[in-house]
């Protein structure tokens, strides 16, 4: 028996739409992760992106367990001799909300230069508007 190997002419993206309010941030990045890799599909190729498009609206209205949004620290480094920034998730948060549910999900994909293409297919906005409509996507449940 043959092992069944994906070709790009097989693939077939759709686009999904998660309502990230109230949704515990951990849980909702892995079912994501999963979707955009294409690990949902019988096809799934790991070499070969198979994966769906992800719109994530009402990013600012996320939930974290314990004293997570107070703990929890971002880094940033401007490559400058004495350049880290740190900032809690609570400051991050208020600045940029976006950020925290895009690199969770970026932290759940493998290390390799297939996870720069597959992260392009999440989209992620801090309200409830998105301009994908023309893409009709469908509705992801996510347990919460």
């Amino acid at each position: 028996m043959k092992t069944y190997s994906a070709k790009p002419e097989d693939i077939v993206r759709r686009w999904y739409i998660v309502d990230a309010e109230g949704k515990t941030l951990g849980r909702m990045a892995t079912t994501i992760a999963s979707v955009l890799r294409g690990k949902t599909k019988p096809i799934f190729t790991p070499h070969m992106d198979c994966g769906d498009y992800v719109i994530v609206i009402n990013a600012d209205k996320i939930v974290v367990t314990g004293n997570r949004m107070d703990e929890k620290m971002y880094y940033r480094h401007s490559g400058y001799p004495g350049g880290l920034t740190t900032e809690s998730m609570r400051t991050v948060m208020r600045k940029n909300p976006t950020r925290v549910i895009t690199q969770a999900v970026q932290k759940m994909l493998p290390k390799n230069l297939l996870s720069n293409t597959v992260i392009r297919k999440l989209k992620v906005y801090a309200g409830s508007e998105h301009p994908h409509g023309a893409q009709q996507p469908e509705v992801l449940e996510i347990a919460e």
